[in-house]
């Protein structure tokens, strides 16, 4: 009976959690233009979404941002991590007591914080204040991902490794670097999907000429859900269930 129970309720949250996406996901094929019924299968919304030209504008401007801020971020977050790890210097527990607080940060709190800073220094709201702000906040989840890794290695391999005269430079190509590179691959993966679909802050940070895919849709949606918006959902959701099974598969290989 208790075992019973315990399935239905998790089949009950699953259901509840899904179903929204499964009419989003079956609506997207659907004739009917208002989803209220069934008819029949098409794959015109998908055929007016890839000819909506503003629609395409801003996906590549969110591809772009996204693939630039992780492949950024992951490349300081890395070498942030490896410094955390390897070095001892004056500050190192509060500044890595401040990376966990800059991810517990609200979105509205920093959204604010890049806006501020960015017309006080006056940069111009587009395309670098747009990229400058999604590396910022894809940062910390990388310097975490990668530090944690770091942590699960046996620092004597790298001592022996200095003491048979390898330097900073060889340690971190030949040793950390292809320990850490699964961990590095999903900090990547992490920092794209938080960009693609980021809201809040780019709605602060971004100018009226570098329109990006999710402050598109959320223009659409307030006057009603389109078909298009359904197709490029079940975009998104496809791209995120990749990357999902990605970092999976790099999670097995490390295991």
């Amino acid at each position: 009976m208790t075992r019973t129970f315990r399935l239905g309720f998790l089949a009950l949250i699953l259901f509840f959690i899904y179903l929204p996406i499964g009419v989003l996901v079956v609506n997207s094929f659907n004739e009917s233009r208002y989803g209220t019924s069934w008819q029949g299968f098409t794959f015109k919304w998908y055929e007016r979404l890839f000819a909506n030209e503003s629609l395409m504008t801003a996906a590549t401007h969110s591809l772009t941002i996204a693939i630039v801020a992780a492949t950024v971020a992951t490349v300081i977050g890395t070498l942030g991590a490896v410094a955390l790890y390897r070095y001892q210097f004056k500050g190192k527990a509060a500044m890595s007591s401040m990376v966990f607080v800059s991810m517990l940060t609200p979105d509205i709190v920093m959204a604010i914080s890049l806006l501020i800073i960015f017309i006080a220094i006056g940069i111009e709201l587009g395309f670098v204040s747009l990229l400058i702000a999604h590396i910022t906040f894809c940062l910390p989840f990388v310097i975490i991902a990668v530090y944690s890794r770091l942590r699960g290695f046996d620092v004597r391999m790298l001592e022996a490794a200095r003491d048979l005269g390898a330097g900073e430079g060889y340690i971190f190509r030949k040793i950390i670097f292809p320990l850490a590179l699964p961990a590095i691959a999903s900090g990547w993966l992490l920092s794209f999907t938080l960009s693609l679909d980021d809201v809040i802050v780019s709605a602060f940070v971004t100018g009226p000429g570098y329109e990006i895919l999710p402050l598109k849709v959320y223009s659409m949606v307030r006057v009603g859900v389109s078909p298009e918006v359904n197709a490029i959902s079940t975009l998104l959701l496809v791209i995120s269930l990749t990357l999902v099974a990605i970092s999976q598969l790099l999670l097995r290989e490390e295991r």
